[in-house]
């Protein structure tokens, strides 16, 4: 009895809830914020942990290259999810699987503070990043959903605002607790903050599609995550293990297998995972890859600056996250610019510009590492900020304008997943540059080698096409009437 009868309540509170919102005739407002306060939650910890991990190794008695699977291991896993995680939520509602997802990620960061060694703290992080997959194409379904795509750019502004801005809270609050308490309290915060996020969730987000009655694709997320999985265990392994490791070979080999095998299955099925069409639509195809190249320089330096600033520089963990949001806040603060950028110069200009900007930073970073000046670094990570802020909206924009709205969970997905593998190509590529040899002159090399990523990502963005505001809406389709607020499917209300 006590359960239909809270389910009742429930139902009755968010009917009036939409309504105010509704009224109000920002709703679609509404649930961008909602959508971004989880994103914000669910990514919290991930920079001060990149730059605590010399205390928590202290803490466990172990090496930091051991716990730098407390960053990797979820990339890795989570980029295996991505794809299954979005079409999931195309298939049964995104909304739902947003909140399951959140809900036990929710969870996990209060059980995360309980950690008793580095394994279990591997392992509770790479769930809690699993499960908080979730969130992150589905949320961006969620938020297209309601906006048209000539403002899409605009909401994806904010979307960067939040990815970045989380991080950047999390350096700010977190490094000066790390340095006075501990770690553990960090996911303690990361709890509370989620909790309010996903009562927020439950209140104010609807289902954006009608479920649709087909077949889960198994045969293509299992050779896709073959594929995926043999590139990014043979990348993270090659920086421990060697190139040249029987393990690494054999992954590296499985990889081409697993896609052949997904191209195969996706050819021959009638609703398949991620339709291959999608790859002959220009603006789909080329904005994944530039998102590969420039998060791989920019993720690059996610973990090697850190050590720079640590080891070379011999700074505390306050004092590393201090100098370390002027990234994470720069590139927060300037996507909404960035997304109202593209709005005016088009999103292939606002590309070029932004990935250009992070060329220009890891060139930046290597003379500011090679003469050990701070002001330099500083100056590299604030334009490393402002380039990925304005870079970001138009290329994520460019991928939902590229789909259909009832396949915008696996394209963000996709999106998702290529960020993923371009994180750990870059963190593999330019670590195992400086990991063995913590000398300015090996953080010279690294930077130099992400610049080479930025550089291509800058010639991939000239080749997107800026949408035509002139047009009408390109991609929407229309909401659909419901018979009550609490029902499981209801359209996309435009406010």
């Amino acid at each position: 009895m006590t359960g239909p009868a809270t389910t009742t309540r429930l139902g009755r509170v968010r009917a009036r809830v939409l309504g105010r919102l509704r009224a109000g005739g920002r709703y679609r407002w509404w649930v961008l914020g909602v959508a971004l306060a989880g994103i914000m939650a669910t990514s919290f910890p991930v920079t001060v942990l990149a730059a605590s991990l010399k205390e928590v190794a202290a803490d466990f008695d172990t090496s930091e290259s051991v716990l730098v699977w407390v960053v990797t291991a979820p990339m890795l896993i989570s980029a295996l999810a991505l794809p299954v995680l979005g079409k999931l939520g195309d298939l049964y509602g995104h909304r739902r699987v947003y909140l399951t997802g959140f809900a036990a990620a929710t969870a996990i960061a209060f059980t995360t503070a309980l950690a008793w060694d580095p394994l279990s703290l591997i392992g509770l992080r790479t769930l809690a990043q699993v499960t908080g997959a979730a969130t992150q194409p589905t949320a961006m379904a969620l938020i297209m959903a309601v906006f048209a795509p000539e403002e899409r750019v605009k909401a994806t502004g904010f979307w960067s605002f939040a990815g970045a801005g989380a991080p950047g809270i999390g350096l700010v609050v977190g490094g000066p607790i790390v340095d006075a308490v501990g770690w553990q309290p960090v996911f303690l915060l990361q709890g509370a903050l989620a909790a309010v996020a996903l009562v927020a969730g439950v209140l104010v987000l609807e289902e954006t599609t009608e479920r649709r009655a087909v077949p889960f694709d198994l045969a293509g997320a299992a050779t896709l995550m073959l594929g995926i999985g043999g590139v990014v265990f043979g990348l993270n392994q090659a920086a421990i293990w060697g190139w040249g490791d029987p393990a690494v070979v054999a992954a590296f080999l499985v990889a081409p297998v697993g896609f052949a095998s997904f191209v195969a299955v996706e050819r021959r099925i009638d609703h398949p995972l991620l339709p291959l069409e999608f790859f002959a639509r220009r603006n789909f195809s080329i904005s994944i890859s530039v998102i590969f190249f420039v998060q791989a320089a920019y993720m690059g330096t996610f973990l090697v600056t850190p050590f720079l600033l640590r080891f070379v520089f011999d700074y505390s963990v306050s004092l590393t996250a201090a100098v370390l949001v002027c990234r994470t806040l720069t590139f927060s603060l300037t996507s909404p610019a960035g997304g109202y950028l593209a709005t005016r110069i088009g999103e292939r200009a606002a590309a070029r510009l932004g990935t250009g900007l992070v060329a220009l930073s890891m060139v930046v970073l290597a003379v500011g590492a090679g003469t050990q000046a701070i002001g330099l670094v500083v100056l590299a990570l604030f334009l490393q900020g402002a380039g990925n802020g304005t870079n970001r909206p138009s290329l994520t924009a460019s991928i939902a304008n590229a789909v259909e709205t009832r396949d915008l969970g696996v394209a963000a997905a996709t999106q998702r997943m290529m960020a993923q593998v371009g994180s750990v190509t870059g963190i593999t590529v330019l670590g195992v540059l400086v990991t063995d040899q913590l000398v300015p002159s090996r953080f010279v090399a690294a930077y130099l080698v992400g610049a080479g990523f930025a550089a291509l990502a800058v010639a991939g963005a000239g080749f997107l096409r800026s949408v035509d505001r002139s047009e009408p809406e390109l991609v929407r389709e229309e909401p659909r009437p419901v018979a009550r607020a609490e029902a499981l499917t209801i359209g996309p209300q435009q406010g």
